[in-house]
Formats: structure tokens, sequence, C-alpha cells
């Protein structure tokens, strides 16, 4: 049981840690720490157990999270004027980004949406740039949305553990 116990606080760190790094599931990684903290029927604060409703809950949770990060990004670049190509762009941008983190994500999303929309749909500079912060503000709002979701679902992870 101390063995899934540790492997269910990895599971949510590593949870939390993919909310942010593309390519790595946040959502679905803590929502298994959850199903394991369940399975080692560790009591609560309350000395309540986990219920199976309590965890599929956070299973829908965990499903709609998933699905929205990626509807969310898309719909912001959209309603900012933007295309699907600065929507490519702005996760080029976050990969690319990736190597000079923190400040790398932010800046890697911004101008990979601006210069796909500037350089290869040839739009100019201002509406690029309304794109790249919708862009942008999609991928804060999914990044968020995946952070609170994990955040949580650690807390939960750690008290029933």
């Amino acid at each position: 049981m101390l063995a899934l116990s540790i492997i269910a606080v990895i599971a949510g760190i590593i949870g939390i840690i993919g909310s942010i790094v593309p390519g790595l599931p946040g959502p679905p990684i803590s929502w298994v720490g959850l199903l394991l903290a369940y399975l080692t029927h560790g009591p609560g604060k309350d000395g309540d157990p986990m219920s199976l409703r309590f965890l599929m809950i956070w299973l829908v949770v965990t499903v709609v999270v998933t699905i929205l990060d990626y509807v969310v990004p898309s719909y912001f670049t959209r309603v900012s004027g933007g295309t699907k190509t600065a929507g490519r762009g702005a996760i080029a941008g976050l990969i690319v980004g990736l190597l000079v983190p923190p400040v790398g994500i932010f800046v890697g999303t911004l101008l990979g949406a601006f210069l796909a929309d500037f350089f290869i749909e040839d739009r100019g500079a201002w509406q690029s740039f309304k794109a790249s912060i919708g862009a942008f503000l999609g991928f804060l709002c999914g990044t968020g949305m995946k952070l609170i979701a994990c955040g949580m679902m650690f807390y939960y992870t750690i008290v029933f553990l």
C-alpha cells in the first residue's frame, strides 16, 4: 500500500507539471494518482474513505478539461481573427519556448502565432498581432483549467492518503 501511495503522489506531481508542458497529459495523470489513492482505501481527514462516485465525478471533470484544452485555444484564436495557421504557430512557438522556461513558453506562443499568421498567411501586422494575443489567451485559459483541475486532484490525493 505504501508503494501505491508513493506512486499516487508522484502521479499528482507529474500531472501538475503536465498541465504546463505540452505533450504530457496532466489531468489524466493526476486522475490516475486519485485512482491509486482510491485503491489504497486511505481514509480522508474525517476518516471517510473516498467514494466511487467522487472518483467518477473527477473522471468526468478530467475528460471535460482534456477536451476543452484542445477547443479553447483554437476558439480564442478564431475569435480574435486568427487562422488555423496562427494556432499551429502558437503550438510550435510553445514547443520551441520550452527551451527557455518559463518566459520562453509565453513569448514562444505569442511569437509563433504572430509569425505564422504574418508570414505564412500573409496578413498584416495588426491582424497577426490580434491573432497572437488570442492564441496566447487561449493557451493561458487552457493551462489555467488544467492547473486548477490537477491541483484539486492532487489535494484530494494527499487528503485521502
